[in-house]
């Protein structure tokens, strides 16, 4: 068994994925909402993406539009694990919401993850017209690994003059593939997500052999040499979170780059483990949810649902 293994075991696919608790559909979501999956072009040359659409019924229109890109350390997890809270973005900020089944590493490791978004980020742009949707509100967000496939498509849009991303929302992001940081030494042995599980993604994710003097910004967004021309960002990091610095490092970079940031950081929350204070972890999920609205609708009172 590699040492990447060793550090963050990766789980039988054969497995079917199920919802996290909280986060099943539920018939308030199939009341509300059209819900489907689509198969769109991959990457040149690579297999089609997965894609799960919703839209509130009854609505008429161009909407605004969230394209969603799950956490999971690049190696876990799905769409369909997190239904429940795209259904109830979709409902609540009256919004598309388009989540992107990308490949996972190890079996495919780094580039195919960002590859297969920014796929999805170009289906959205061009048809525009067949999902009813306002790219001028075109929203992009993602949690731990999601939040570096967020950054790393605000990056890959920007150099590629690809389409306008109006907003990024960045929670608990991954950014920084050197873990050098003080957080990662104080996580040794955290609940949930830890320092070594950390280092094993990564080890995972570029594979035990690729030459980490030269990593991709793309991979880890904190090694982007301009910071500047890049869409508006909310950023979260929780206090106890391995993650947590390098997710305000990269606000700073942003800040001192001119792009306007809104930073939130949660104390008492861990990364992948309930939290020690439930107050400020309530206070948490209004604030990004208040970002996510104000971007989506940003003349729409706001909607804590």
């Amino acid at each position: 068994m590699s040492r990447a293994h060793d550090l963050l075991p990766i789980p039988d696919r054969s497995e079917p994925e199920e919802p996290m608790p909280g986060m099943e559909l539920t018939e308030r979501h199939h009341a509300g909402l059209d819900m489907h999956e689509r198969l769109i072009p991959g990457p040149d040359g690579q297999p089609d993406v997965r894609v799960l659409v919703y839209r509130p019924k009854a609505t008429t229109g161009r909407l605004p539009i969230l394209l969603h890109f799950h956490g999971g350390a690049f190696c876990y997890l799905h769409p369909d694990t997190f239904a429940g809270m795209e259904a109830n973005w979709s409902l609540g900020h009256k919004c598309v919401v388009v989540s992107v089944d990308y490949r996972l590493a190890p079996e495919d490791p780094f580039p195919a993850g960002p590859e297969d978004c920014y796929a999805a980020l170009e289906w959205v742009a061009s048809h525009a017209d067949e999902l009813e949707i306002d790219l001028d509100r075109l929203v992009l967000t993602g949690g731990s690994a999601g939040g570096a496939l967020t950054a790393a498509v605000c990056l890959m849009a920007r150099d590629r003059e690809g389409p306008k991303i109006a907003y990024q929302s960045l929670m608990i992001p991954v950014t920084d593939d050197r873990l050098e940081t003080p957080s990662i030494r104080q996580a040794i042995d955290s609940p949930g997500f830890d320092a070594a599980g950390t280092e094993g993604m990564w080890l995972h994710y570029l594979g035990e052999d690729y030459d980490r003097e030269k990593t991709s910004a793309y991979a880890a967004p904190a090694r982007a040499e301009s910071f500047e021309d890049l869409p508006p960002a909310f950023i979260q990091t929780n206090g106890l979170d391995p993650l947590r610095d390098e997710g305000i490092e990269y606000a700073l970079k942003l800040l001192a780059a001119g792009v306007p940031v809104e930073l939130y950081n949660c104390p008492g929350a861990y990364h992948g483990a309930p939290p020690l204070d439930d107050r400020t972890a309530s206070l948490a999920f209004r604030v990004y949810n208040a970002a996510l609205g104000a971007a989506l609708t940003p003349d729409a009172p706001t909607s804590g649902f």
